[in-house]
């Protein structure tokens, strides 16, 4: 490629659990901006730079070398010393670190001047512990008191802060000093002497106190560093990962990045044993467990490896809500939106202790639930997780359909509550054709389709728990549900169905990616799905980079907004999948083509959160959303539907089977997927394309599994069903 993008504002971010730092790429942490050290939704560090006798150093390069640790490569300006000017260049400054809890710094310093050269070496710091709220908003209110202790015998720097009981610290202990430390004026000073070719070093541990708990690094220096826990877990992740090999070498690295990508965002505080995993939403402002997030990452990863799936769905079910609290949007059954853990959180001041602000995380649980057990095969899971199905059910019954019309529809209820509930939920989001706001309660188009798809999927779980009587009823409610929604969403106008209901009942005839998950979730009728295909790839919706989330037409387009006209990845690998399942698989083949490429101009083929939906045309490249998450887990797990949808591929473990139906376009002519788990199974497939057709054959096959060849479709309901669905009163 003759240009690669950065994603966002020139930093570098590292990563590990719920620890990041997001410095310059000087690697300082500039003061006033959004940069620092953070763990558990508090920065612990907001200014860092570094000096040669007060001089700053000039950045060679840097960057990541893996998703928890940076090299910053560094050289001095010129500078004056009591025994005469140290030229530009003569001496050379490396920052390695490592992300690991806490963080493991390691300053190097080297003379490459033929005189030598005595001078101080500066680290200045601060801490302002703000919530990340108020970083991210730039608005900051101070509330506790902030303490800074330098220990001479210790040769650390202890900043603490307290707000009644909320507590947090960073503590700056250097150890393997070249030489003695000092401390004044707000930095600690190393007196250096080097000689022709020496070098100094020391080491630098950021230990984060959380009250009762620390964060201490554990990483060692990088010279002796052989392989950590970290290294271990991520290779692990690796290898327990589905393999992919292709001829194009775009998707491949695109496939490798995305499975890097998914291992980075592990919880690690979260997970409950190996093998059972929480995923991080993304990174710098996601990093805690989510709802949808959540989810959709998990579907999205079941052919790589269900174990976030797992995990989610166990974390997602210890804190699905048991009683209603306005403040909190919470309901009885209802699944989280996010949880944080800062000083905002800890003293009510947000709502998110958890905020359950979310209209779709609560059927998504059930389809997650049911696309686990089709990986797995494990009947257990849904034993388990039973009777926060069955809190999910009611949930969508009850509090989901405000006004007992048979549709969802959401409207929040709490001082902070978000006006958009589904996942565009930006407080712009949702517009009339006109380019103005839809006030709640609104009812997305999407929302029907979940519910449909979630009812659908759980009558199949019933079946398998031997409860034919509740499976039926679920059956009869999402005829209900697919006849009413033709009937009231289907714009003829348009070729497409409404972004949703208003508050009058009247369709939204606004033109919208979201229709695109109505394919997804099977709702929609064959008939209508051709249309929605076709009109989604008309080119004021198909930018050549994706499909946008907001026609060029409407009013309020704008290419660099959220949700008004940008380019998501994992929306556009729903919609793909949508698009196979209704038989359009070159239409399918085309979104994934065009997401390929358009990471190919990203460094390390790695997916954005979005990007801007500007018009692919020759010479140009994707182009940023400032503030984009990454890596970001719903990106990243974009590329395994996009491969879903070329492949085909559905697994039905609980009766030893694995669906393909590929269809692989002239771009890709040649793609082998191994240790692929289906169950207890293991398969390596190969698939190649001969002419214009497809064909694939089983390559190895460990355990007992029919790997056969048939399309995925929408779901079938019972004409039985559908006639008592029109004999039925409809109230909208």
């Amino acid at each position: 490629m003759p240009i690669e993008i950065t994603v966002g504002p020139p930093v570098i971010t590292i990563n590990q659990g719920s620890t990041f730092m997001v410095t310059g790429q000087n690697g300082e942490i500039a003061a006033d901006t959004e940069q620092g050290v953070f763990a558990d939704d508090t920065r612990f560090l907001s200014y860092y730079a570094i000096f040669a006798n007060g001089e700053p150093w000039i950045r060679l390069t840097s960057s990541p070398t893996t998703y928890f640790s940076a090299r910053i490569y560094l050289t001095n300006a010129p500078f004056a010393t009591e025994d005469g000017d140290v030229p530009g260049e003569t001496l050379g400054l490396t920052i390695s670190r490592n992300v690991g809890d806490g963080i493991h710094e390691d300053l190097d310093v080297t003379n490459y001047g033929l005189r030598r050269v005595c001078f101080n070496l500066e680290v200045a710091l601060r801490c302002d512990f703000a919530d990340i709220f108020e970083v991210r908003s730039h608005r900051f209110i101070r509330r506790g008191r902030i303490v800074t202790e330098w220990d001479q015998e210790r040769s650390e720097l202890r900043t603490s802060y307290k707000n009644r009981d909320f507590e947090r610290s960073l503590t700056f202990r250097l150890r393997n000093s070249g030489s003695q430390a000092y401390y004044a004026n707000g930095r600690i000073t190393f007196p250096i002497d080097l000689p022709p070719g020496a070098s100094w070093h020391t080491c630098c541990y950021y230990i984060l106190g959380l009250g009762d708990r620390v964060r201490a690094p554990v990483h060692r220096c990088h010279h002796l560093e052989q392989d950590n826990e970290l290294d271990k877990l991520q290779q692990q992740w690796r290898d327990s990962a589905t393999r992919l090999a292709s001829s194009n070498e775009e998707f491949y690295r695109l496939y490798r990045q995305s499975v890097e990508d998914m291992g980075a965002l592990r919880l690690h505080d979260h997970d409950f044993s190996p093998g059972v995993w929480v995923p991080a939403a993304g990174v710098p402002w996601y990093v805690t467990v989510f709802g949808r997030d959540s989810l959709i990452a998990s579907i999205q990863n079941m052919l790589v490896n269900p174990g976030f799936a797992r995990g989610t769905i166990k974390k997602l079910a210890e804190l699905q809500a048991t009683e209603r609290d306005d403040w909190r949007d919470a309901q009885p059954g209802k699944i989280l939106h996010e949880i944080r853990f800062g000083e905002l959180a800890h003293f009510n001041r947000i709502p998110h202790h958890p905020y359950y602000g979310t209209a779709d995380a609560t059927p998504l649980y059930l389809i997650a639930l049911h696309e686990a057990w089709k990986w797995l095969g494990d009947e257990e899971l849904l034993r388990e997780h039973r009777d926060t199905a069955l809190g999910c059910l009611e949930w969508i019954d009850k509090y989901g359909d405000l006004d007992g019309d048979g549709f969802q529809e959401y409207q929040t209820f709490s001082s902070q509550g978000y006006e958009n509930m589904g996942w565009k939920d930006s407080g712009d989001a949702v517009v009339y054709p006109d380019g103005s706001q839809v006030k709640q309660p609104k009812a997305l188009c999407e929302l029907q389709g979940y519910v449909f798809d979630a009812w659908m999927r759980m009558a199949e779980v019933f079946d398998a728990l031997g409860e034919p009587e509740r499976a039926a009823e679920l059956r009869r409610k999402a005829a209900v549900l697919q006849r009413q929604f033709e009937e009231f969403f289907w714009c003829e106008e348009i070729g497409s169905y409404a972004f949703c209901l208003d508050p009058d009942k009247k369709p939204v005839a606004t033109v919208v990616s979201n229709a695109g998950h109505c394919l997804w979730s099977g709702i929609a009728s064959p008939e209508h799905a051709g249309r929605v295909v076709q009109r989604l790839i008309q080119p004021d919706m198909w930018s050549g980079w994706g499909i946008r989330t907001l026609s060029t037409q409407c009013p309020a387009f704008n290419p660099f907004s959220y949700h008004r006209g940008s380019v998501w990845p994992h929306d556009n690998g729903i919609i793909a999948l949508g698009f196979k399942r209704y038989g359009f698989a070159g239409e399918a083949a085309r979104v994934a083509r065009d997401i390929s490429r358009a990471a190919s101009y990203f460094v390390s083929h790695r997916l954005p959160e979005l990007y801007a939906g500007v018009e692919r045309r020759p010479g140009t490249f994707p182009v940023l959303y400032r503030e984009a998450n990454v890596p970001q887990a719903w990106a990243a797990g974009a590329t395994f539907h996009l491969l879903q949808a070329i492949l085909g591929l559905r697994g039905d473990a609980p009766n030893k089977r694995l669906y393909v139906d590929p269809v692989l376009p002239a771009w890709l002519a040649d793609l082998s997927l191994s240790n692929l788990d289906v169950g207890q199974a293991s398969v390596a497939l190969y698939f190649w394309r001969e002419g214009e057709n497809t064909r694939w054959e089983v390559q190895d096959l460990r355990g007992e599994l029919t790997v056969q060849q048939e399309p995925w479709r929408p779901w079938q309901v019972d004409e039985a069903l559908a006639e008592q669905a029109e004999a039925r009163p409809r109230s909208p």
